[in-house]
């Protein structure tokens, strides 16, 4: 079990080349080694703005970043965005972000929240907004699946002791929503309190800014502009009213986050010069820390994949409409087919794994990447985390039966639904089914899976065409027969080409 001490936060870091920028690294380190533990260490936070109502899969660095922190024995935080998603933060976008309302704001942060307790341990409030986790509930209470959190417990002392945290544990994470705050400044304040400490020179000259401003035809609205101003007023409100000293986020944020430390010390030096003569209380401390951002050795982007952004939310029943949802199925398979020039990367950043672990983990793949044990313990890790064991273990099951039929096994093929709804699929007329059916080297052309019946040919003579786990011979035909039986398969007949690249094809 790979326990943090206070020390090791930011070695751990460098370990997994996470720090791209820290402000006053020194200072730092001096600052942590100096927390108290009984009092639950040093408090840090990443905001997290609620764009859907769930997130995807680049944020987990930031929630990582705090899991490590806490089992590093500080306190996280997390600042659901629900006071700045309304203005929109333009940092990484060549264009205005469409406005949300103020309902569509709401239900995403509620949304966004329960995916935190998966893998950072709360002390059960939402700011002031009652309780993250229930106590108790018809379906059994937590929100935490097995394998997430309670998993990879918490630091309980700087030698190690560990265990899952109690109730009354000083470094259990807090989950503020900076609606709370924001929504009760008014524009005054704002101008007065805030936006005098801020010159447009130095906001002008951000990258976020300079970008939209000089490169795009578009510009930038004083909406967004401001939104640096917001996002330096949630650090400041957070350290002056919850002791927050360190503020965490990828390289992109690096400017905002300096503006941040900036009005913290412009707000003392304000204080100061309205106090009475005497002795000034010591300068506050405030850090920010960076990681870079994540991208893929092939240039693509982290995160999608040809049926859309890797969501960290599942389906929760059949009445979850949501388009911002990939099944524990897709989630592994993701990591699972993670390249080998990413698969070192991704262990570092995403998962629990202690470093050491890691190492060997590469020496394995360097020596044989074709046994993929790396990916396998990626894919493990993160859908244990995020889905639980269960749902990690129903995946891979699926994926068993998906992957290793051959012509020559015996027992019904079953087709989890999960492929059922992700991969490419064609309606076709049951009728073509009757008698002695349609052959594949007309059906393939309809497909994804083959341009024209000559390529449909040498995919069947290579054999490399399978017709619900089987593989087809060239002169291979499909008929009533071959339909899914009963389930969510029923009227459906499934084809593969190669290992990965599959086409359901429903018959009406």
């Amino acid at each position: 079990m790979h326990i943090l001490t206070l020390g090791s936060f930011l070695q751990d870091l460098h370990a997994r080349n996470l720090l791209q920028q820290v402000t006053h690294e020194d200072a730092l380190r001096q600052h942590l080694a100096s927390a108290d533990l009984a009092a639950g260490g040093r408090r840090a936070y990443v905001g997290f703005d609620p764009t859907a109502d769930s997130l995807t899969i680049g944020n987990l660095v930031g929630i990582m970043a705090l899991a490590r922190w806490q089992r590093a024995g500080h306190t996280p935080i997390v600042v659901a965005g629900g006071g700045t998603g309304f203005v929109g933060d333009p940092s990484g976008k060549s264009a205005e972000r469409t406005l949300q309302t103020p309902e569509q704001i709401k239900r995403n942060v509620e949304g966004i929240k329960k995916i935190f307790s998966r893998v950072i341990e709360f002390d059960g409030s939402v700011g002031s907004g009652g309780p993250l986790v229930p106590s108790g509930s018809g379906s059994g209470g937590s929100m935490v699946p097995s394998g997430s959190a309670s998993q990879y417990p918490l630091v309980k002392n700087p030698l190690g002791t560990s265990g899952p945290p109690k109730a009354h544990e000083a470094n259990l994470g807090l989950l503020l929503d900076n609606y709370d705050w924001l929504s009760k400044l008014s524009f005054l304040e704002a101008l007065r309190d805030v936006g005098k400490h801020f010159s447009v020179n130095m906001m002008m000259a951000k990258e976020s800014v300079k970008e939209r401003l000089h490169n795009r035809d578009q510009g930038i609205s004083f909406t967004e502009f401001s939104y640096m101003i917001l996002q330096a007023y949630d650090f400041a409100f957070l350290h002056e009213h919850h002791g927050v000293t360190v503020q965490m986020g990828g390289s992109d944020q690096f400017g905002n986050i300096v503006c941040g430390i900036d009005l913290i010390g412009k707000n003392f030096n304000a204080k100061n010069a309205k106090s009475a003569k005497g002795e000034s209380e010591d300068r506050p401390q405030a850090f920010g820390i960076t990681w870079p951002l994540v991208t893929k050795a092939d240039g693509t982007k982290f995160g999608k994949t040809e049926s859309g952004a890797i969501w960290l939310t599942a389906k929760q029943d059949e009445h979850d409409t949501s388009p911002n949802r990939t099944s524990p199925y897709q989630f592994y398979q993701f990591w699972l087919n993670a390249a080998d020039a990413d698969v070192s990367r991704f262990l570092k950043t995403f998962t629990l794994l202690p470093i050491e672990e890691i190492h060997e983990l590469e020496q394995g793949h360097a020596t044989d990447p074709a046994k993929r044990d790396a990916q396998r313990a990626l894919a493990q890790h993160m859908t244990d985390l995020l889905h639980g064991r269960e749902e990690r273990e129903k995946a891979e099951h699926a994926a068993k039966a998906l992957f290793s039929k051959s012509s020559g096994d015996d027992g019904p093929f079953v087709l989890p639904e999960d492929v059922l709804s992700s991969a490419p699929s064609t309606t076709h007329e049951r009728s073509l089914l009757a008698g002695t059916g349609m052959s594949l080297v007309d059906l393939l052309p309809l497909t994804t899976l083959a341009k024209s019946k000559t390529e449909a040919r040498t995919h069947l003579g290579a054999g490399a065409v399978s017709v619900n786990g089987r593989v087809a011979a060239l002169d291979a035909r499909v008929t009533e027969a071959s339909l899914l039986p009963g389930g969510p398969s029923g009227g459906v007949i499934a084809l593969r080409r190669g290992k990965k690249t599959w086409h359901v094809c429903r018959w009406v």
